[in-house]
């Protein structure tokens, strides 16, 4: 374990704290805090990161809390906000939000011999002096009216306290509390090895690893990192393997090899900024310490392809907090024996998936999010969600895009689990734009007047049925396993098809235009932050299919070179051959008049025709992937 005393170090420093005078007194009692670093968040998911010596923070301490430090706004990712001729960008620090100390587990103070670290403080960005712009203020800001409109909904409708269990009016109500967590996997493994996908997936498909017991320098690092996340408050709640991974080979040294293994780690919920700054924070305690053990670490949607990827389950919960002091779950229905959900739970459940094509772009951003939203890998691809097949069976559905999660015990648990997130989603984005399409749904629901009887109804209607919110052409709810019960077609005609690119994925905001409007609510500000994450991300795609992705993909079509000798040569080997060839050459040979696969990809990239890259880029996909299969079936029948 660790060779110095955790309980000497400084972890957090709570908005109560962080008083200047405090601030001063609780870094002199920690001197191997040597570094502050005011952390904002751009648009492409990036956490700006400077050390300013904690001798300059000192000196300057009131200034830089009151106006934050500058930066090249050409050195974040602000497309259509700071450019090159209008650069200017500011990074305030944001006190209302814990301020957490990360450490250089491997740089050791000599003086304190603890290791040394930096205090992170979470800060908004602001463009040109009197713009707040970036993912921070996003989130503040529709958070923020999701709470006021909604309140204002609970005066107007106060019919829906009939059927909420523990408030009987508006009037008692004095807050409304957001509550939001995220589940993060990630994959691990010892740097250069590369995954045997056969093994990997045969391993997957036996359940091998799944919830086994972690050894060796995995078990270890985990451990670890239990032990630091709970000094830092964030009440860790599980940490255990995932599906994916094979067993770990111990070498004759005594040290343990060929590590690939998935890991999920748990904590409780807070409000949606904090509990985006601590998923934040908690990736980078992840990183260090897996690192410390000379392990690797990825949080990449889809590592490696054919094998269970990385998801980031979200979590959404409103609550009340009454005058009293007491606090109410406004998902809850007033009789759960009969009812799955009060009236704004099902108008939050029912704007989540009638709006879910203007919110897929918050979650599936780059090429690695959709190669793992695919059946089969417990992601999910249909608009659908499970409720329970009865009210006192809560709902274990692990196939459909939202689950009601229910502990029959705690009313206080009721919430959706929102499952295509994964750990490279922006959260912040994410939750606020997500709060704010469940109240279009609560807002037409509350109008409509209807009792949870009547709205179970609803979301349980039958294609072809006319509803007073829902699409009539679709299905919302499935009790069953959307993967095996239909079929791919009828998946598609129930609940809608899916987009497969993210070029595909960000036309919503056209084709949705409208629904636009339910996020920003009449903000210019959120509409230029949509548009400039709109621009960023798209531009990511752009770039990265033309310099990387097709680059990758002709070098592993020219690794599958032929391996056959003449005289051990068979029949089934020159038709395996044959068939690796001809793939080889639709995806990477040009001739005279005509052009491969690859080539053309490059070539409406640098033309500007990204509907039909996005479109070549799936049959690239499907290509690669028949390439892989048949050059497999070539070499295992060679000696």
């Amino acid at each position: 374990m660790f060779r110095y005393d955790l309980d000497k170090m400084l972890y957090t420093i709570r908005p109560e704290e962080n008083a200047e005078d405090n601030v001063r007194k609780i870094l002199a009692e920690h001197p191997e805090v040597k570094f502050v670093s005011l952390t904002g968040v751009d648009l492409g998911s990036h956490n700006t990161d400077e050390k300013i010596p904690i001798r300059a923070f000192l000196q300057d301490m009131e200034k830089i809390l009151k106006d934050g430090v500058q930066t090249d706004g050409s050195s974040v990712a602000l497309p259509k906000i700071a450019e090159l001729s209008n650069a200017r960008v500011d990074i305030l620090p944001d006190r209302e939000v814990n301020w957490y100390v990360e450490y250089s587990f491997q740089n050791i103070d000599y003086k304190t011999g603890l290791p040394t670290g930096t205090l992170r403080i979470p800060s908004y960005l602001r463009h040109n002096g009197d713009r707040m712009v970036g993912s921070r203020i996003f989130n503040r800001r529709t958070t923020k009216s999701f709470r006021r409109e909604l309140l204002a909904l609970l005066h107007e409708y106060p019919y829906v306290f009939e059927h909420i269990g523990g408030v009987n009016s508006a009037d008692e109500i004095e807050d409304i509390v957001l509550t939001s967590a995220t589940e993060l996997e990630f994959w691990v493994k010892t740097p250069e090895d590369r995954a045997d996908r056969d093994q990997l997936f045969t391993s997957q498909e036996l359940k091998e690893q799944y919830w086994k017991r972690t050894v060796g320098p995995v078990g270890k690092a985990l451990e670890e990192t239990l032990e630091v996340l709970d000094k830092y408050g964030f009440e860790v709640e599980m940490g255990h393997k995932e599906v994916g991974g094979v067993r770990a080979k111990l070498m004759h040294s005594g040290d343990f090899d060929h590590i690939m293994e998935q890991l999920e780690i748990d904590w409780k919920y807070a409000v949606p900024m904090q509990a985006a700054d601590n998923e934040s924070q908690i990736k980078h305690i992840i990183r260090d310490i897996f690192l410390m053990n000379n392990l690797e670490v990825t949080f990449l949607a889809k590592p490696i392809d054919g094998v269970a990827g990385n998801g980031e389950h979200t979590h959404f919960g409103v609550t009340a907090r009454l005058k009293s002091g007491k606090v109410v779950n406004l998902f809850e229905p007033a009789d759960r024996t009969r009812d799955f959900m009060s009236p704004i739970g099902y108008g939050a459940l029912m704007g989540l998936l009638r709006n879910y094509e203007i919110l897929n772009p918050f979650i599936a951003a780059t090429q690695d999010a959709f190669l793992r939203l695919k059946p089969g890998f417990e992601a999910p691809v249909c608009i659908v969600t499970s409720l329970g097949r009865d009210y006192r069976t809560p709902s274990r559905n692990r196939t459909v895009l939202v689950g009601l999660i229910r502990d029959l015990y705690n009313p206080l648990a009721t919430r959706f689990e929102l499952r295509s997130p994964h750990p490279h989603s922006n959260t912040y984005l994410l939750t606020g734009a997500g709060y704010k399409v469940m109240l279009d749904g609560i807002r037409a629901v509350l109008a409509s007047g209807k009792t949870p009887q009547e709205l179970e109804r609803s979301i349980s209607k039958a294609a072809g049925e006319a509803d007073f919110y829902l699409e009539a052409d679709r299905e919302y709810r499935s009790e069953e396993n959307v993967f095996t019960f239909y079929t791919p077609e009828e998946r598609e005609r129930l609940f809608g098809r899916a987009p497969a690119t993210v070029w595909e994925n960000f036309r919503a905001f056209d084709t949705y235009a409208d629904k636009l409007g339910m996020i920003t609510g009449g903000d210019e500000t959120l509409a230029l932050i949509i548009e400039s994450y709109r621009a960023q991300m798209t531009s990511k795609w752009i770039t990265e299919f033309r310099d990387r992705r097709i680059q990758n993909a002709m070098d592993f079509v020219r690794r599958c070179s032929a391996k056959h000798s003449d005289e051990m040569l068979t029949d089934l080997d020159e038709m395996n051959w044959n068939r690796v060839s001809e793939l080889r050459r639709a995806l990477g040979k040009d001739y005279i008049g005509k052009t491969s696969l690859l080539t053309d990809a490059k070539a409406a990239l640098d033309r500007e025709d990204y509907d039909t890259a996005s479109d070549l880029e799936l049959v690239i996909q499907d290509k690669i992937e028949e390439l892989r299969q048949a050059y497999n079936e070539y070499r295992k029948n060679l000696f």
